[in-house]
């Protein structure tokens, strides 16, 4: 699977700051897992176990926005969406990163 960093605030540095980094909703695919949320594990290992990278936490929230921005915000128990195939899922992440800044006349 994919182990390379990718770097989502790539887009969004100008002369060595973050500038606004807009929500993204991604497109739901039938290809999505899902799995049963436990407090006792972290976002980091839920994506190294479904991507075999740990980098990908922020995909999850992102397929998961009911729940905020922090994983300590997500009840015990909840049903958790997971962005599969991760290829497809940042591809489609870029894909409406380019679609912002052309509508947002950035860069």
């Amino acid at each position: 699977m994919a182990k390379r960093y990718f770097d989502r605030y790539g887009n969004f540095k100008l002369n060595d700051k973050l500038t606004f980094i807009p929500f993204i909703k991604l497109t739901e695919k039938s290809t999505d897992l899902k799995i049963e949320w436990k407090k006792t594990k972290k976002l980091d290992k839920v994506s190294n176990d479904q991507y075999g990278a740990p980098y990908y936490g922020w995909l999850i929230m992102l397929a998961n926005p009911q729940y905020g921005g922090l994983e300590f915000d997500i009840p015990e128990g909840s049903i958790l969406k997971i962005p599969f195939p991760l290829m497809d899922s940042l591809q489609d992440y870029q894909n409406k990163i380019n679609q912002y800044l052309r509508e947002n006349g950035e860069r």
